[in-house]
């Protein structure tokens, strides 16, 4: 499905961005179908938030219990200091996740899709499989930051196998929050890994030495609704808060190598869903 240039912009900058790929009617599916859980979600079960800024710390049970479920979670910025929402709950929700692609029949299927299989194959991915899928919302005003990390930290492999699967469910600009990634093709180490031990402690361990790029070394991916993105393990990436009046909706997907070996201490050990 891809051709040799794509394969190789994809070797050189570990990255590829196939726009528009999926139809507008499909990813308002995937809108509806997410908007479907928030709506029967209930606020009052958890005040669990999603952030990549202070991993060091013990993360809580909803999270780390999370990789066989489908959860709800919400923004840093969504409750007021008496731990109320400040918005509506619909506006107020980080992400969904993490196994949609086995539990929510319109994420599974599209997740299973041909178009995905042909790419991750055409990627060099052999036996693939999924371990994670997310939506995110990344809200108008409190959609918040996602620092500078690269995906394989979070799922190691040996060797090094995880590619993600980043869909544009809505128009992904500047103004809110789009991806960002390191502009050069310079080969980054893996610079840190997540790791959860036997009591359910985290630990985001450094590994290397090397600084993280400088923001303004960063290229900003502005993409339409249904373009893919995707990206090596090792490729450095984040995304600015949103401070916009418009939401920057996308689902990823995180995939591996089943011939890799997949970290027992990798904080998501549910079972992998095979591709095809």
């Amino acid at each position: 499905m891809l051709s040799t240039e794509q394969k190789q912009h994809y070797i050189k900058n570990g990255y590829l961005v196939l726009g528009e790929l999926f139809s507008a009617e499909l990813m308002d599916k995937l809108q509806k179908a997410a908007g479907q859980i928030v709506e029967q979600f209930d606020p009052d079960s958890t005040r669990a938030v999603f952030s990549t800024q202070d991993q060091s710390q013990t993360r809580d049970n909803y999270f780390l219990g999370s990789g066989d479920k489908v959860r709800c979670f919400f923004e840093e910025e969504a409750f007021d200091n008496n731990g109320q929402l400040k918005q509506a709950k619909s506006l107020s929700i980080n992400k969904i996740g993490h196994a949609l692609h086995v539990l929510e029949p319109e994420f599974k299927a599209f997740s299973h899709n041909q178009t995905v299989t042909h790419i991750a194959f055409d990627l060099g991915l052999v036996k693939p499989q999924i371990h994670q899928s997310m939506y995110i919302f990344k809200q108008p005003k409190i959609g918040g930051m996602i620092r500078w990390h690269q995906d394989a930290s979070y799922f190691y492999t040996d060797p090094i196998s995880v590619i993600t699967f980043w869909f544009a469910v809505e128009d992904a600009t500047i103004h809110n929050g789009c991806l960002q990634v390191l502009a050069s093709n310079e080969t980054y180490p893996l610079i840190e890994q997540f790791k959860r031990y036997t009591d359910d402690s985290t630990e985001l361990v450094k590994l290397s030495t090397k600084p993280w790029p400088q923001d303004e070394h960063a290229h900003a991916l502005e993409v339409k609704k249904g373009t893919l993105v995707v990206f090596n393990g090792l490729l450095p990436h984040f995304s600015a808060a949103n401070l916009s009046d418009k939401s920057r909706h996308a689902f990823t997907l995180h995939l591996t190598c089943a011939t890799s070996e997949y970290a027992l201490e990798n904080w998501l050990q549910a079972k992998a869903s095979p591709l095809y």
